[in-house]
């Protein structure tokens, strides 16, 4: 899907296995759905975006904030948060993306605590059904009951099932300067979409979160998608799908969001995949960034052009200067080369 952040236009989408209109015999078997907006599935580590978004919206966190994650394990109760890529130290807020730590999200969402999470998800529209023009639509699957341990695993998207469009939608409002919109599939305006748009971040918090999310293609597990001269920034997620009530560890659900220019996005770009395999080109590795981040980079190469996105021969000048200003972790390697 390519989603234009400034206005909602969903400018092209794509569900496949898909019925063919010249036979449609089999246009209503189960398989056929169109899996963005009527699909609902848990989203992995992009929704640590969510996280992080929350974290500085809170005020009880800052983008120079640190998290122990030393140990590699988070013990809560008689459950056991594990780390993926663990760096068994203290790491910085941005460090929290780049390396995809669950301790470090799971203990954002801690010190914010479950009501706030609760409210930061439901203004950003994932915890009601999302309604577009296309007739079919699906309900989130929420926790009946919401616990800490809930706040803790969906803080690193698992344990709550959302529309990836209702996803892409936060996303977007999280690139766009803080504005959700709801996606729509009629040509519109930026001034149209404005006037019916709600503000859901501080323009501060977009400007950390693209910071965050350009840094994670420099340095993180989206330089797969970091094409050359179109600032991309990004986030993965690998989420293990349930199958009889039951994660299970080689059913892999991957998801690859990426906007471009990170320094004033205009497009969101998503790739996802259901039960990917790993390839020998891939190292046997079947998570995101080896298949929805390589796709997701090519789409950007082939079509930016075609939607008149500029290249940028020279990094942008000063991107991200609030980032700069408070000394962010790694702020000025942030050039855009």
């Amino acid at each position: 899907m390519i989603l234009d952040v400034t206005t909602g236009e969903v400018i092209a989408l794509v569900s496949m296995p898909d019925f063919d209109p010249n036979n449609p015999v089999d246009a209503l078997s189960d398989d056929k759905i169109n899996r963005m907006n009527v699909g609902v599935y848990e989203m992995g580590s992009t929704f640590k975006a969510m996280t992080l978004a929350m974290a500085l919206e809170s005020g009880k966190f800052t983008v120079n904030s640190t998290f122990d994650t030393r140990g590699g394990v988070l013990n809560w109760g008689r459950q056991k948060i594990h780390e993926y890529h663990g760096t068994n130290r203290v790491i910085t807020m941005p460090e929290v993306f780049t390396h995809s730590s669950n301790i470090g999200s799971a203990k954002m969402a801690l010190g914010v605590g479950v009501p706030g999470h609760k409210a930061f998800l439901k203004k950003m529209g994932l915890l009601d059904r999302l309604r577009t023009e296309l007739p079919e639509s699906a309900a989130p699957i929420i926790p009946p009951r919401w616990t800490e341990i809930n706040t803790i695993t969906i803080a690193f998207g698992h344990g709550l099932a959302v529309a990836p469009l209702q996803a892409s939608a936060a996303v977007a409002a999280i690139a766009n300067g803080g504005f959700l919109m709801t996606p729509t599939f009629l040509k519109t305006t930026s001034e149209e979409a404005m006037t019916k748009a709600t503000r859901v971040l501080r323009p501060e918090t977009s400007e950390a979160m693209r910071f965050i999310m350009r840094l994670n293609a420099v340095e993180g597990s989206a330089k797969k998608a970091a094409i050359p001269y179109y600032y991309v920034g990004g986030k993965t997620g690998t989420a293990e799908k349930v199958i009889g009530g039951r994660y299970v560890k080689n059913r892999l659900f991957t998801t690859f969001m990426a906007a471009a220019p990170m320094n004033n996005p205009k497009y969101l770009f998503v790739t996802i995949m259901d039960e990917p395999q790993g390839l020998p080109e891939s190292g046997g590795y079947a998570t995101a960034a080896w298949n929805s981040g390589v796709v997701t980079g090519r789409v950007i190469e082939r079509v930016a052009p075609i939607l008149g996105l500029p290249p940028q021969f020279e990094p942008p000048a000063r991107p991200f200067p609030l980032m700069v200003k408070l000394g962010a972790y790694h702020a000025t390697q942030v050039d855009g080369r």
